[in-house]
């Protein structure tokens, strides 16, 4: 099994759905087969709304991706002060 890996980037609203770009060179997110797809040198996961809402994540939110356990995981970026 490969090493778990975590990415951390922006959550982008393409055509009104909320979707995260991963960049394929960092070698994907084993665990995303099924809601993503590869577009140019990204992978492109889509997220639902109803995950959205829970999470509490929009358009612009920094997001951290991880498949750890096999399981592609999505939870909200750490928070950065604002002065």
């Amino acid at each position: 099994m490969a090493e778990p890996m975590s990415l951390q980037g922006p959550v982008f609203k393409v055509n009104g759905q909320l979707m995260l770009l991963i960049p394929l060179e960092a070698g994907g997110i084993e665990g995303a087969r099924g809601i993503s797809e590869a577009q140019g040198s990204y992978l492109k996961v889509a997220i639902p709304e109803w995950i959205a809402g829970l999470l509490r994540i929009e358009e612009g939110d920094l997001v951290c991706v991880s498949n750890e356990d096999g399981k592609l995981h999505i939870e909200p970026g750490s928070a950065t002060a604002v002065h």
